[in-house]
């Protein structure tokens, strides 16, 4: 019986042994895998690329090469079009690294990707609100760097989404006879969002909803006075 436990131990143990050199003969050093991470990237297989860098991250987070994989994770997701994932994945970058030469870049991106969500005018235009409101970040805090130059276009497609989006909602109260709230969105159009597309468009609507509103609201005459003898 003893012999028999003893046996038994002993091949544990050999079966053990031989995961544990395993599992070290697997194991890739950092830049094995920067470099698999990078291959798969540029190949475009970017759920490989993130589990290499995500490993990298995980494994060498002191590496040198630790700070390029957290940025490749973001674009990976970026190129995956899962927008919501790149977004955090380049705030936490901003977040650990305010002072890397990235920054003005990866400030881009998160406007892209909340610029590449905006959907049609008649629906919810938060993604272009966040959009416009990180593309101003950056040509503030990077007025003269090359990503917020490129910004520049999307804001004003931003502009003409937000104003679009008034417009057609204006017209929507136009149409339902409720005029005060149509102007207000028409006046927005025209103070916010001018030269756009829809100014002039928006111009006469406005005026239209001035004169309903006055003819509607235009107080009775009042009577004269009873003469007392």
């Amino acid at each position: 019986m003893k012999r028999s436990l003893i046996l038994c131990l002993c091949i544990s143990l050999f079966f053990y042994g031989c995961a544990w050199f395993e599992a070290k003969e697997d194991e890739k050093s950092a830049q094995e895998l920067v470099q698999e991470g990078m291959d798969y990237f540029e190949a475009g297989r970017y759920k490989k690329a993130v589990q290499s860098f995500e490993r990298l991250r995980d494994w060498y987070p002191f590496s040198r090469y630790a700070i390029l994989a957290e940025l490749k994770i973001a674009d990976a997701y970026f190129n995956l079009e899962s927008y919501a994932d790149a977004i955090f994945a380049y705030e936490e970058f901003e977040q650990l690294h305010p002072r890397n030469e990235a920054i003005p870049y990866v400030i881009y991106r998160i406007g892209r990707s909340y610029f590449n969500q905006i959907d049609t005018i008649d629906r919810d235009q938060s993604n272009a609100r966040k959009a416009l409101e990180t593309y101003r970040r950056l040509a503030a805090q990077y007025p003269d760097d090359a990503y917020a130059g490129m910004a520049r276009s999307d804001m004003v497609a931003c502009h003409q989404s937000l104003s679009g989006h008034e417009f057609y909602v204006g017209v929507f109260y136009y149409k339902q006879k409720r005029y005060k709230a149509a102007k207000e969105r028409f006046v927005a159009v025209v103070e916010k969002y001018p030269d756009v597309g829809y100014h002039h468009r928006a111009l006469t609507y406005l005026a239209n909803c001035e004169a309903w509103i006055q003819s509607n609201e235009k107080p009775p005459e009042t009577p004269s006075a009873p003469i007392i003898q």
